[in-house]
């Protein structure tokens, strides 16, 4: 039996990185996954590379407008959710020094308003019992240079699988949040990072890593679909750490 067969899950951010790794193995683990993406080509790909169980829709999650989209078409063609993966973000680096009200409104837009209304508007079609897992960061609980405006906005998340633990606690329905550690992905190209940067980053982080080396998207895939099933059916409110030790020593 298949972990998450007969499950309808949603995967923000799903076209790449830790979403689309994500979003790959809930489908082989039985799920039918709604994915989105901001861009309509890269979607279209990434159901393409996952298979007859995916369903991609374009869409922006800081835009209300196009999450009422998503939870329209799942409505109609679903009739209901079971596991919600909040998990679209981004982020840039910046010292305190050079912070600027774009990049601050950005990033929260992102990272905590997109994912607060992505799981507000879950709720009708959520079934008890269900499952939501938030994409958190190690970031947001280790003293980093230049990455206080990312790490607070995934402080919040943090908060948010707490108290949203104890909100749907009458629906039995479970919020946890994932933190990854270093894990490159297309993300940080879309950030504005050259690979050269992104390798050196990645070499200068492995040195702070008790395991040694970064991690993969399939490392977090594999710890959020414990978190989506019910592997972890006595788990609530927590946040799991996948970093390779870096926040914990």
């Amino acid at each position: 039996m298949k972990k998450l067969e007969g499950k309808v899950a949603v995967v923000t951010g799903g076209s790449s990185g830790i979403g689309f790794a994500t979003a790959k193995l809930f489908a082989d683990e039985g799920a039918r996954v709604y994915i989105t993406g901001r861009r309509a080509k890269e979607v279209d790909a990434a159901v393409g590379k996952i298979g007859p169980g995916a369903r991609g829709i374009q869409g922006d999650t800081t835009k209300l407008s196009d999450l009422d989209k998503l939870y329209a078409a799942i409505r109609k063609e679903a009739e209901h959710l079971d596991i919600v993966f909040a998990n679209a973000g981004s982020g840039t680096m910046l010292p305190l020094g050079a912070i600027t009200e774009e990049q601050v409104d950005k990033t929260f837009a992102v990272n905590v308003k997109g994912l607060l209304f992505t799981v507000q508007k879950a709720l009708p079609l959520l079934r008890e019992g269900g499952s939501l897992v938030l994409n958190a960061s190690m970031a947001a609980s280790k003293g980093m240079p230049a990455f206080s405006v990312y790490a607070a906005s995934k402080a919040a998340v943090r908060s948010f699988a707490r108290t949203w633990a104890v909100d749907l606690k009458e629906r039995k329905i479970r919020v946890n949040a994932v933190s990854a550690g270093v894990i490159p992905t297309e993300g940080y190209r879309t950030g504005g990072m050259t690979q050269e940067q992104i390798d050196g980053f990645a070499a200068q982080m492995a040195g702070l890593i008790p395991l040694g080396r970064v991690g993969t998207p399939e490392e977090i895939a594999k710890a959020v679909l414990f978190l989506a099933s019910s592997d972890s059916s006595y788990v609530n409110g927590i946040e799991l750490f996948v970093d390779g030790g870096m926040g914990q020593v």
